[in-house]
């Protein structure tokens, strides 16, 4: 009889004990169209009978991140269907959203289901309901009783566009056994880098399952349908100056009307859009603008934009891309507050000059090469910010070739879709795959 994996015990054990405080706070993410059961690995509704491939990723970055490997699963495995599963009401929405964007017959493959909390019962319930072919897991998303979950049913688990910042290495050194016997699990890990490989192994994952083949993030298909709809966006505007702040999040949106109102100074028929991260923020960053005075147009009550419309707050869901492709300059937000920051490289792949605020250090992988070209730009205050965005607009030429120089950098950095379904075709009997050109 096996030992008992104390680490594993204890962490279920806590679990167990903060249940009011986790229930609580799923309560609050949730889609009314799911049921709550699915939290413990119940209620999954009719999946597809074809063999089943299983992609988790937290949220909605890591959704919109992980598009490209969708597409290359469902090409290379045309007889799989894909369950893609999310922690968060809006990774579900976003995967939701991205289901309906395939053709017809690729719908039917793609299905997606709210991942079980990872209590032992619900995360064993869920392994045994899905029994997928494949686990694949986006980031850094290492659930302990998940991962064991598969090791007793013998499903392959790969840790895919692995990350690991060195802010999350350390708070997970502080749980090493835990780690460790978690990352024993794991068949395959495709690092992003070769820090993040060291971090991984450093945690207890085996060097000799662990690959580096770059971040899946740059592997950004063309953009030229959204390109063409954000333009004519654009001109609906009027073709004023227009500077979108997408991601933003609590504590941020006052320090970019600042912003915004001193851009105005320079040039007066400036129109802010404004994307806050999360939906159930619309409403409170609605009244902060209104109480602040500006003249304030609604993208989900289908307000029209006017001369006299000063910011546009997309509350809507699913359309970030577009709006950063109907702008001039981007700011990704999540980064003049310190909370990490957003990822960059949507506007960049629009041909978009993208500012920050000096807190990335979650997405410092993508921004370095960004950084380097000078399609990225940060800024450390409402000031700074202003004075790059009149920048810009004083000097239009200027703000094309930065956008121009941060597609260099996307096109000279791809090809890690392309080694990550290599590595995965070794996870899965390769009768099942269609071979690669």
């Amino acid at each position: 009889m096996a030992a008992p994996n104390w680490p594993r015990l204890a962490y279920s054990a806590a679990l167990y004990a903060l249940s009011p405080l986790i229930m609580w706070r799923i309560w609050r993410e949730q889609v009314p169209t799911y049921s709550r059961l699915q939290r413990l690995g119940m209620c999954l509704d009719p999946l597809p009978s074809a063999p089943r491939l299983w992609l988790h990723c937290a949220s909605v970055g890591e959704v919109r991140a992980a598009r490209p490997l969708i597409e290359g699963l469902l090409e290379r495995y045309p007889r799989h269907s894909l369950l893609i599963t999310t922690m968060t009401a809006t990774g579900a929405q976003q995967a939701q959203a991205l289901i309906h964007e395939q053709p017809e017959s690729e719908q039917k493959r793609l299905v997606h289901r709210f991942l079980p909390l990872d209590y032992p019962g619900a995360a064993r319930r869920f392994v045994d309901r899905v029994k997928p072919a494949m686990a694949l897991l986006f980031e850094t998303e290492l659930w302990p009783n998940l991962l064991h979950a598969c090791r007793c049913q013998t499903v392959p688990v790969a840790v895919v566009n692995g990350r690991l910042s060195s802010g999350a290495y350390q708070r997970y050194r502080r749980w090493r056994p835990l780690m460790t016997d978690a990352l024993a699990n794991v068949s395959w890990l495709a690092a992003k880098s070769p820090e993040d490989a060291e971090r991984f192994n450093a945690l207890g994952c085996r060097a000799e399952v662990t690959s580096v083949v770059g971040s899946l993030k740059f592997e950004i298909p063309p953009q030229d349908k959204v390109f063409e709809e954000g333009e004519y966006l654009h001109r609906q505007w009027g073709g004023r100056p227009v500077w979108v702040a997408g991601s933003t999040r609590d504590g941020e949106e006052t320090l970019l009307l600042e912003a915004h109102a001193q851009l105005r100074k320079r040039h007066p028929n400036a129109l802010l859009v404004l994307v806050p991260r999360h939906p159930q923020r619309f409403d409170e960053v609605a009244y902060l603008c209104r109480d602040e005075g500006w003249l304030l147009s609604r993208r989900s009550e289908q307000q029209v934009v006017t001369e006299q419309t000063q910011v546009y707050l997309a509350d809507t869901l699913g359309e970030l891309a577009l709006l950063y492709a109907a702008g001039s300059v981007a700011y990704v937000g999540g980064s003049l507050v310190p909370l990490g920051g957003q990822n960059v490289l949507e506007p960049a792949a629009l041909g978009r000059p993208v500012l920050s605020g000096p807190s990335i250090e979650n997405f410092t992988d993508v921004a370095e090469p960004l950084l380097a070209a000078g399609a990225l730009v940060l800024v450390d205050s409402p000031d700074a910010l202003a004075e790059m965005l009149m920048s810009y607009f004083d000097h239009p030429c200027d703000a094309q070739q930065k956008g121009q120089a941060g597609l260099a950098v996307i096109n000279a950095q791809q090809g890690a879709l392309k080694r990550t379904l290599h590595g995965l075709g070794k996870l899965v009997p390769q009768s099942l795959a269609v071979s690669p050109d």
